[in-house]
């Protein structure tokens, strides 16, 4: 997922699906220096993790 894209979902009131590792999550916040985003799992909120935007994928 580019940058610009993951930072409209992040921004958007509208829950996107948006998936890592094949698993549903939640975009939290995206850092442009690191190309990551934070997100959680749908099912597990409490379990947030950093990871790189090519490894977010659009449904």
């Amino acid at each position: 997922m580019n940058i610009q894209r993951a930072k409209e979902i992040a921004e958007s009131p509208e829950m996107k699906y948006v998936t890592y590792n094949g698993k549903p999550v939640y975009i939290q916040h995206v850092n442009k220096e690191s190309n990551t985003a934070r997100v959680y799992p749908l099912d597990d909120p409490a379990n947030e993790i950093e990871v790189q935007l090519t490894n977010l994928m659009e449904k």
